[in-house]
């Protein structure tokens, strides 16, 4: 058997490739929409892909099926509920798709989405013990799917964690301890709250560890499930849908076109977003008037679908040969409308409109303290980290709305007082500055170093 995981750390997002040797057939679980790498190992392995299986209809990226259906004439499978412009294939639960050797058995897992399926690997049809099970976004590594996504319209958040505690327990945790537990995510994924670094488990282990499933009863199970779990993006409902669309496809080499410094503008002056993919530190010393920051050093597509619409003309900024990387981590939450880059040298680029660019003013967390030591603090400090992060600790008189939520809850945000913006680190609160600047604020700061920066600070005057 041939079976391969690939994870993409960016979207915390993993996908499988499980092919038999000896008769060459292949499946594709939950793939990203770039498919050259499946395609890459198919070939190597001497395998043809002939089904790409979806465990549910994912709302945090736009999945490759259409992309590998195009490329390999391979069949698309949903789990029985599902409903899609395109033509596909419907799993009913313990439905078997041999491989050869190799035979994969649906199971129907409804909780995190009406019409989540898991999917049980044998390398042998035979076998008593499953070489591993992929669950989709039902069970993760220490922790389970949440119920609340607006992907799962149809049903309530309660309704839908009823579900997922009897899928989990009388189809997952049914399984021998020995099976090898395979989730379609890790951690930093906005699908869960406590998901573990690792990418794979037993089911053994989960049964001993994982906290949703050590609840006793289906109402605790439920109220957990149900609440705490992190802001999702704005564009999760949208990639929900073009998920089920017949959409355009991707092509992952093509580079963006390459754009003149008055062709950028004139594209800005009709509304193009100008999204600036450089470092927060480069970008704070010059950018384009407007332009909205998001480094690719983070998790660059999740950030850039919080802060922009997927309706809006892109025009990139990128540090040379990164273009196509940009172009393509955007296309993965499905944000296509990629204008160009501008071409040659940023820094000269800048210099030669010195009267069209900014700087990104910076404070420090001694500036800061200072700022905020008098009867009468002048400036108001935001927050943007998770409620979760925020809970653990924050600056007293802070305001906190997450960056998932910052577009929709601008207005609540002071415009008479000169606003400090700081995250846990500082690539966030660069984010969330120049989404403040895009929209109007222009006295803005970015907290240099975040809230880890301030705790030290605050330990020192503790010690």
């Amino acid at each position: 058997m041939i079976f391969e995981q690939y994870f993409l750390s960016c979207l915390s997002q993993a996908s499988y490739l499980v092919g038999d040797e000896t008769t060459g057939r292949a499946v594709v679980v939950d793939p990203r929409r770039d498919v050259s790498d499946y395609l890459t190992a198919a070939e190597q392995h001497g395998l043809h892909i002939e089904h790409v299986i979806e465990t549910h209809v994912h709302a945090d990226f736009v999945s490759g099926h259409l992309e590998l259906a195009a490329a390999t004439g391979a069949d698309i499978c949903f789990g029985r509920g599902a409903t899609t412009e395109f033509p596909g294939r419907l799993l009913g639960d313990r439905e078997r798709i041999s491989l050869g050797e190799v035979s994969l058995e649906i199971r129907a897992t409804p909780g995190h989405t009406p019409e989540s399926i898991c999917i049980v690997v044998y390398e042998h049809a035979g076998d008593m013990i499953p070489y591993g099970v992929l669950t989709g976004d039902t069970m993760f590594i220490g922790d389970v799917g949440r119920p609340d996504l607006l992907a799962s319209k149809g049903a309530t958040p309660m309704e839908l964690a009823s579900l997922l505690f009897h899928s989990l327990h009388e189809q997952l945790l049914t399984l021998p301890d020995d099976t090898r537990v395979y989730p379609a995510h890790g951690a930093g994924s906005a699908c869960g709250k406590n998901l573990s670094t690792e990418t794979w488990s037993t089911i053994g282990q989960q049964r001993r560890s994982n906290h949703a499933l050590l609840l006793g009863s289906e109402g605790e199970f439920v109220a957990s499930v149900t609440e705490g779990q992190p802001s999702a993006p704005p564009y999760f409902p949208y990639d929900s849908h073009l998920n089920c669309e017949s959409r355009q496809l991707l092509d992952d080499h093509q580079a963006p076109p390459a754009l003149s410094l008055s062709q950028v503008l004139e594209l800005q002056g009709a509304g193009a977003v100008v999204l600036d993919t450089r470092d927060p530190p480069d970008f704070a010393a010059g950018h384009l008037r407007a332009a909205i920051n998001v480094g690719l050093g983070g998790r660059f597509a999740e950030l850039a679908g919080a802060v922009l619409d997927p309706a809006d003309d892109i025009v990139l900024v990128c540090d040379p040969g990164h273009a196509t990387e940009a172009r393509v981590r955007l296309a993965r939450i499905g944000f296509d409308k990629v204008a160009g880059v501008l071409e040659g040298d940023v820094q000269a680029a800048m210099e030669e409109v010195p009267e069209l660019t900014d700087r990104q003013a910076r404070m420090t967390v001694e500036e800061l303290a200072v700022q905020l030591s008098g009867d009468r603090p002048g400036v108001v400090v935001l927050d943007v980290r998770g409620t979760g992060e925020r809970a653990a600790g924050a600056i007293e008189g802070s305001i906190g709305v997450p960056l998932a939520e910052l577009i929709r809850r601008i207005d609540e945000i002071p415009s008479d007082h000169p606003i400090v913006v700081h995250c846990a680190s500082g690539y966030r609160s660069s984010i969330a500055a120049s989404v403040l600047a895009h929209h109007g604020r222009r006295a803005v700061s970015d907290l240099v170093g975040g809230y880890e920066a301030w705790a030290v600070l605050e330990d020192g005057r503790a010690g």
